[in-house]
């Protein structure tokens, strides 16, 4: 069985600031899992220049679904900022 999804349970503000959040963070591990060097294929079968334009998306993704798992926090951390900015009484 699936959680609910966020905009039955956030206000559509909250739902949009939480949307933001989670792709911020998303972009945060796929530029992360670029610089490790898991990607980089040597020897006579590697990708070649293909492989480079496309290791990306596959990070991309990769990165998307570590958040969709909960990430590291930072999408947690991020919406409750900006939360607190849009309503300094909270």
């Amino acid at each position: 069985m699936h959680p609910p999804a966020l905009s039955t349970i956030l206000s559509p503000r909250s739902a949009q600031l939480m949307q933001k959040a989670q792709e911020l963070e998303t972009r945060f591990l796929s530029e992360m899992l670029a610089h490790t060097g898991l990607d980089a294929q040597t020897g006579a079968f590697n990708g070649g220049i293909g492989e480079d334009q496309f290791a990306s998306f596959l990070r991309e993704a990769q990165a998307k679904a570590m958040v969709d798992r909960g990430g590291l926090g930072l999408a947690q951390s991020i919406f409750q900022n900006l939360v607190r900015r849009d309503d300094p009484a909270t």
